[in-house]
């Protein structure tokens, strides 16, 4: 079969398709079947130099814009992306398994948001007037340089968005390298952009394995890297870019809580358990994989939860009517099912599914695990897969020490009707995005992003701003200046 999926070329630098089959040969592989459908080629050094010249260079000019222009390029490449989210939302199904019913409002969608909200910002990018005397002193705010971007499989059409937009609205460049698993969706993000009027070289992607990332990190021709991943991963390029004094904005995983209290509405709190453990086949970073939930509604949740994923409809991830996915890879599916042997193998009840479905793919039943302790290993190790772990508790005080008992803090979510609880709650997540009543919500609008292990930095928001660019100080003095001799 062919598929129209086989980009024009693997890498794009300088406002065009690139070509070097010199690099070592990468297999994109859809998940629902299996099947190969495009091949790409790593990035040779060679290729890399030059993905990393075209921006240096093209970032010179691109500063000098004002914002207002800067902008009117975001807007109108948000425009585009909308107009063709249902080829984007295809690719992205084709690239990473998930579903088009999610696909199609949560990807290309995102990414668009990102887009027009940085480019509503670019213009209102300003110093400061700060007087001191006859004295004063302004600050003007400028780029950081050449930014990298190192994206996960998981939201490849959203990540190349969620970085390259505040890099761009701020007078960045940026050379962004996708995940190799899903590596089609960011060249037509950086195509749609040139297309909106983007000065060749300012947005460029380069394909490879770790080793690619690993350069670019490096490189002292970069000045910013923004990884989202692993926090294995996470430390390791933390500590490279740290030997060249980069700025870094780390969005890392999670072993996120959720509390659910006997007072939840229960169809609502099953939603966000839903949401937060099997949207996207349970991979995504913030996901609430350790549900705790009160006693006394326990045995109720647990029958709901089991009842509503009854409901899943899992099937062909192009038809609209599917609401449940695969896995993105071979490799994912045999660490989750890994995960899923060592729960019943530590005495977690199994409730439903833990077991691969009988067709091509990479496919697994949505799992949930009931009276998880807090020592055993689903409970303590992010799993990244659909995976659900239902923890009992008895009252605030011990959830909290419990929830909060981890090395991530990327998210945590409560529901209840005591709103008063829901804020003291929220207030003693250590989190840095927490969801009261609902679970996984993440508009353009509010900064996202971990503490502890979970990250470092915000994605989103007007906080991105504060991690793609600096502040410049020029202190100006009105009168005769006196020295000692």
């Amino acid at each position: 079969m062919t598929y129209p999926t086989q980009p024009k070329a693997s890498h794009f630098i300088n406002g065009a398709y690139v070509e070097d089959d010199a690099g070592a040969p990468i297999d994109v592989i859809y998940p629902a079947t299996g099947e190969v459908i495009a091949k790409i080629h790593s990035a040779t050094p060679a290729i890399i130099g030059q993905a990393l010249d075209a921006a240096r260079t093209a970032q010179v000019e691109w500063a000098k814009m004002t914002g207002t222009e800067r902008g009117r390029i975001l807007r109108r490449a948000a425009d585009i992306m909308r107009e063709r989210n249902h080829d984007l939302s295809v690719l992205e199904t084709w690239d990473t398994g998930k579903p088009y019913q999610e696909t199609s409002v949560a990807d290309a969608t995102s990414g668009a948001d990102a887009l027009e909200y940085f480019g509503g910002m670019a213009a209102t990018l300003a110093g400061q007037h700060i007087q001191l005397g006859e004295d004063w002193v302004y600050t003007v705010r400028e780029p950081l340089g050449v930014c990298v971007g190192i994206g996960a499989w998981n939201y490849p059409t959203q990540i190349a968005c969620w970085k390259g937009a505040p890099a761009l609205a701020c007078g960045n460049s940026m050379v962004f390298k996708p995940s190799e698993t899903t590596p089609l969706s960011a060249l037509k993000v950086a195509e749609i952009l040139v297309e909106a009027g983007l000065p060749a070289g300012v947005y460029n992607v380069v394909q490879g394995l770790g080793d690619v990332g690993a350069a670019l990190v490096s490189d002292p021709r970069v000045d910013k890297v923004s990884l989202t991943g692993s926090v294995p991963t996470g430390r390791k390029v933390y500590a490279s870019a740290a030997a060249g004094m980069k700025h870094v904005t780390m969005e890392l995983g999670g072993k996120s809580p959720m509390v659910i209290f006997d007072d939840a509405d229960l169809d609502n709190a099953v939603s966000g358990a839903i949401l937060g453990n099997f949207y996207s086949s349970g991979q995504v970073c913030s996901n609430g994989t350790r549900v705790f939930v009160q006693k006394g509604i326990k045995e109720a949740f647990l029958a709901r939860l089991t009842e509503r994923l009854g409901k899943a409809v899992i099937g062909d991830p192009m038809d609209p009517n599917t609401s449940f996915g695969p896995m993105v890879s071979a490799r994912q599916t045999e660490i989750v099912e890994g995960y899923v042997a060592k729960g019943v193998e530590e005495g977690a009840r199994l409730v439903t599914g833990g077991k691969r479905l009988e067709r091509k793919g990479f496919w697994l039943e949505p799992t949930v695990f009931a009276d998880v302790t807090d020592d055993m290993t689903i409970a303590r190790e992010e799993i990244f897969g659909p995976v659900m772990a239902v923890l009992d508790f008895e009252d605030e005080a011990e959830v909290m020490a419990r929830a909060n008992d981890t090395e991530f803090g990327l998210a945590a979510g409560v529901f209840t009707r005591d709103l008063a609880r829901a804020h003291r709650v929220a207030a003693g997540f250590e989190a840095g995005t927490c969801y009261i009543n609902t679970y996984n919500d993440a508009p353009v609008e509010a900064p996202f992003g971990g503490s502890k292990q979970s990250g470092v930095g915000r994605e989103n928001s007007a906080a991105a701003i504060e991690h793609y660019s600096q502040l410049k100080s020029v202190y100006v003095r009105m009168g005769d200046l006196e020295a000692p001799f």
